[in-house]
């Protein structure tokens, strides 16, 4: 049996958009190392010039401590579950 992956993420608009995600994934490191939660992966992708995205990619089974404690505008399955 697989273990779903889970890719929650933030979404950043604007000229600033890639700087803000860039920055916000380092918090995201930092959470995961003080609450020693396992992740697969964080990471920014640009969108566009204007949209900007942060994530993090997480085992189904954490995924409700990092929702619950980050608020993620949105998630999905992991394109490689």
């Amino acid at each position: 049996m697989t273990t779903k992956k889970i890719k929650l993420i933030w979404d950043f608009r604007g000229l600033t958009g890639l700087g803000t995600a860039k920055h916000h994934c380092i918090h995201l490191k930092e959470f995961a190392e003080i609450e020693k939660l396992d992740f697969h992966e964080i990471n920014t992708f640009e969108i566009s010039e204007m949209h900007t995205i942060a994530f993090i990619i997480v085992n189904e089974k954490d995924m409700k401590t990092y929702r619950d404690a980050l608020k993620p505008h949105r998630g999905q399955l992991a394109s490689d579950s």
